[in-house]
């Protein structure tokens, strides 16, 4: 056969007469996007993806159709091919109804594959949920117990009923794994010769730790307390989280080379300067250790301190004062950690102040039961006027009635003060647990923004100084959850890996496509209550700081498992069309308008077809017509309202769709899914 030679984006590539530009550049090592093209099938030229432009020609043409003229010169990324590219993907998701992911993993800050680990767990394979789970978080034990799940509040079972159990489910399948006899260790990158130095041990550091050290580098991680694990180990009380589960997790992160410092206070004991010598890059990752004040007369009297500081030397086994009755000022989980550590370390009455109602309290509702449970006094409507002291030290708490006013730029009703309202609360300790803060000082070096907090780049995690990021509480935003930390870490670890092999890589938030829940029937779903954590009956483990939860067993794990809904797309990883969506920034609302009917139907028995997710392509009719010689499927309506259905339904001929499955193989999106034969 006569040979050709065509220059593709510069590469001078040879191929045979007759063939398409899209084969000889394959064949080339050179990929053009396409997704109506297989090469089982004719040429078709449907979704104009594969657009190519030839030097010399005013139009451009689909790459699968077009035969290859020798000695032509061809651009796949060319302006004018990215801007009509982008305008072909950009119609065909308006026109797209599926979810790419389910909405836990969306509203998960780490980006964690729920549906992908619950469905593991549901099958009775735990080592793959973790394995699933460590893509994203390192400490899945850990988090699994303290995280205050964002991922159920999204979980759209609740519309069914309740939200699956997802954060429990993970620290059930990650102990199992654990306490194995082979637990999870991901296998590293070769050395890459890069060492990164991380300041802070917490989740945050420990992450970026985990995942640079996968890619290759050589990390020291310097943290300023006795033991490594930051807040997970400081400030969560033991009864939440077993610091033996945390030192079992923090092994091996340290198993795969990762060397641990500690003792080490940057200003002190080394400076950030030091630190930047030793290595090619810093990662500061320092947490938010400093309380917020309460602003009000007396907090500078003994028997004041935050909440943090309240837990730390809890978790130090250092010596509080708190006296028999103690009064914790906040809403939050930190309040109700550290009313809770309180009622463990002897006080005999409890207070919780909080100026708003229970209805507007953030902290978590099971974590306000417990507490309750455990005898502590909740004074809703209250605000500390002034600490009252005698000897310099704590003898009551002046509060403010308070009433619900309008609501505020949270949508929450402000609390305003009843006017000359008062009430004395004799107390020999106060608790601040209203918000923490970043400690600046050994980094005055960096840059801060507006609010006294290490200013980072969205993007890259970059600091004022080359070749020095940030992550975590001590950067923009402040203070958040623990998954949130980690999965900023995760990302910038990406970032680093980039920055270190010279590239700049910046972080881009996924482009999905994610349907409308006011448009999803929930009422098909037979109803399934949530499987509930057993807990220690509370007049014992107020006593002591023994785990609170026992734990899932195997038979209820599984079954709340296989409640899940499985929202989000089960080709997702495979799906051409998402892929091709995130090689450009898509802006999918351009052509918003009206769609095809979306529906789902079963009738090839062992296929299940989603109309919503189809773009007409036309593959799986030609896969059926071409190469299996059946011609099931077929094009039906015109114009608009095309859509393709199957066009008989012979039970013979349908039966050999579970031995073919040839349409369901080339489908680009995920439209076919092949559900077996026990209907």
């Amino acid at each position: 056969m006569d040979k050709i030679t065509i220059t593709v984006n510069g590469r001078v590539c040879r191929g045979s007469r007759g063939d398409t530009v899209l084969n000889i550049a394959a064949a080339n090592g050179i990929v053009i996007p396409t997704l109506c093209h297989h090469y089982n099938v004719k040429r078709y030229g449907a979704c104009g993806i594969c657009i190519v432009e030839m030097e010399g020609s005013p139009k451009l043409m689909r790459a699968c159709s077009t035969v290859a003229a020798d000695g032509a010169v061809y651009f796949t990324e060319s302006e004018r091919v990215v801007r009509v590219r982008k305008i072909a993907l950009e119609l065909l998701m308006s026109d797209h109804e599926g979810d790419c992911k389910g909405p836990c993993s969306l509203n998960c800050p780490a980006g964690t594959d729920c549906q992908g680990y619950v469905k593991a767990i549901a099958q009775g394979d735990d080592r793959r949920a973790v394995e699933i789970i460590k893509e994203k978080i390192p400490l899945p034990s850990s988090i699994g117990r303290v995280c205050p799940h964002p991922c159920e509040t999204a979980c759209r079972r609740a519309h069914v009923e309740e939200p699956i159990s997802i954060a429990f489910l993970k620290y059930f399948a990650a102990d199992n794994v654990r306490n194995s006899q082979s637990p999870v260790i991901a296998k590293a990158e070769p050395a890459s010769g890069k060492t990164v130095g991380i300041i802070g041990g917490g989740p945050a550091g420990l992450t970026a730790a985990y995942y640079l050290a996968l890619s290759g580098h050589a990390v020291t991680v310097y943290d300023a307390m006795p033991k490594m694990g930051g807040m997970l180990r400081y400030g969560i009380p033991e009864y939440r989280l077993p610091k033996a589960v945390l030192d079992s997790e923090i092994a091996e992160i340290e198993s795969l080379g990762i060397k641990l410092i500690n003792n080490v206070k940057i200003g002190a004991d080394m400076t950030l300067d030091d630190i930047r010598q030793k290595h090619d890059a810093v990662v500061v990752a320092v947490g938010a250790w400093n309380n917020m004040g309460l602003r009000c007369k007396g907090e500078e009297l003994e028997g004041v301190m935050g909440g943090i500081e309240f837990l730390r030397k809890i978790a130090l086994n250092e010596p509080t004062g708190l006296g028999k009755s103690v009064a914790v000022v906040g809403g939050g989980n930190t309040a109700m950690d550290a009313c809770r550590t309180a009622v463990r370390a002897g006080a005999e009455n409890v207070y919780v102040i909080y100026r708003r109602t229970r209805d507007e309290m953030p902290a978590e509702e099971i974590e306000i039961e417990e507490a309750i449970e455990e005898g502590v006094t909740f004074k809703f409507l209250t605000n500390p006027a002034e600490i009252i002291g005698e000897n310099g030290r704590v003898s009551a708490l002046k509060l403010q009635v308070m009433e619900l006013g309008e609501p505020d730029a949270s949508g929450r009703r402000s609390p305003v003060p009843v006017e000359g309202k008062f009430e004395i609360l004799p107390v020999d300790s106060v608790i601040c647990a209203i918000g923490q803060k970043v400690n600046v000082s050994g980094f005055e070096e960096l840059e801060l923004n507006s609010r006294g907090i290490i200013s980072a780049d969205e993007y890259t995690f970059a600091t004022s100084l080359p070749g020095v990021f940030a992550v975590g509480d001590a950067t923009n935003r402040g203070a958040s959850i623990a998954i949130a930390a980690i999965g900023e870490a995760n990302k910038a670890a990406k970032v680093i890996d980039g920055y270190l092999l010279g590239m700049e890589t910046p972080y881009r938030k996924p482009f999905v496509s994610e349907r409308d829940v006011n448009d999803i029937d929930f009422s098909v779903h037979e109803k399934c209550p949530r499987v509930k954590m057993p807990v220690r009956p509370a007049n014992e483990r107020r006593n002591d700081f023994k785990e609170v939860n026992l734990g899932f067993s195997d038979a209820d794990a599984r079954e709340e498992a296989k409640r899940c809904l499985e929202c989000g797309c089960h080709d997702y990883h495979d799906c051409k069309l998402i892929k091709y969506a995130n090689m450009y920034e898509l802006d999918a609302k351009r052509f918003e308008g009206q769609k095809h009917e979306s529906f789902v139907e079963q009738r090839l028995e062992v296929i299940e077809r989603n109309q919503g997710k189809c773009i007409l392509c036309n593959l799986c009719v030609r896969e059926c017509r071409e190469v299996a010689g059946k011609g099931i499927l077929g094009l039906v309506d015109r114009g608009f309202k095309t859509v393709i259905r199957p066009e008989f339904q012979d039970d013979e001929i349908i039966r050999g769709c579970a031995d073919c499955r040839a349409c369901v193989e080339a489908c680009p999106t995920g439209a076919l899914k092949f559900i077996g034969n026990d209907k």
